[in-house]
């Protein structure tokens, strides 16, 4: 796998986070109408509502399988992803079944570090870093909501539109430079975030589905998620098949004597 196509993957798992096979859990379907009527007038308790359905956790194990589309190259690789919220997300990318580690790495809410173990190299980067793949705006908080299904707390705000639509919720709103929307299902959970802009040539689309019941709340199974930066484009076709909440967890990272490491 070439250097470029890793970078991306590191995008992918900060903008985005990832896996696949095809799951065993409950999936909770989803009702015909929306679970909470609107309240007339009272944006703030509408909000309040869906934000109420965010998973609540300390920390995550995830595991599964992805298939990757990085600038129409297509590679299958499994995955392992571990989180402690607001703190730390590591993961490990795998080959052939799991037997081969590709790469490694952490994402926290200031650095990056990537081993390239084909390359025998370690990236060294500030959080910064991921804005040559995403926008500017996006900090470590939107990237654990968009790995987890939970809302974007500055989405949640009053000045954003908040409208009900053919029985479920849609929210629109700008951020400087940056455009959302946020449709949510009938469970009021988000079902597609799109981030856009325009000026920067910058779209990010993820899709949820086939929610599953964990620590009282509701994670996503299924994602579906689509980024493309200026000519930079990855595709996502994701199943969690291994969700733990809650659990210890370890995040080695232990840098191999001779590789290199780029700042």
């Amino acid at each position: 796998m070439k250097r470029n196509i890793l970078n991306s993957i590191v995008l992918a798992v900060a903008v985005m986070s990832l896996f696949s096979c095809r799951p065993k859990k409950e999936i909770v379907k989803a009702p015909s109408v929306a679970e909470n009527a609107p309240v007339a007038d009272k944006k703030s308790e509408n909000l309040a509502s869906l934000k109420s359905k965010d998973l609540a956790f300390n920390t995550l194990s995830l595991k599964g399988k992805a298939q990757l589309n990085v600038d129409g190259q297509e590679n299958g690789v499994t995955l392992n992803v571990r989180m402690k919220k607001d703190e730390t997300i590591w993961f490990n990318i795998t080959a052939l079944g799991g037997a081969f580690e590709v790469a490694r790495g952490i994402i926290t809410p200031d650095s990056l570090f990537l081993m390239n173990r084909q390359q025998r190299s370690v990236l060294k980067k500030p959080f910064s870093y991921i804005y040559d793949y995403t926008n500017k705006q996006v900090n470590f908080g939107w990237l654990q909501s968009i790995l987890t299904g939970n809302t974007i707390k500055e989405f949640m705000v009053e000045k954003s539109s908040l409208k009900m639509e053919n029985g479920v919720w849609m929210l629109n709103g700008t951020e400087q430079n940056l455009a959302y929307s946020v449709l949510f299902n009938t469970l009021l959970k988000p079902s597609e975030l799109n981030l856009n802009d325009a000026a920067e040539a910058q779209a990010l689309k993820v899709n949820y589905d086939k929610y599953t019941p964990i620590n009282n709340g509701l994670f996503p199974l299924d994602l579906k998620i689509n980024s493309s930066v200026s000519n930079k484009k990855i595709n996502i076709a994701v199943e969690f098949v291994k969700t733990d909440v809650n659990v210890g967890v370890e995040f080695p990272f232990t840098i191999p004597k001779g590789f290199e490491v780029i700042r």
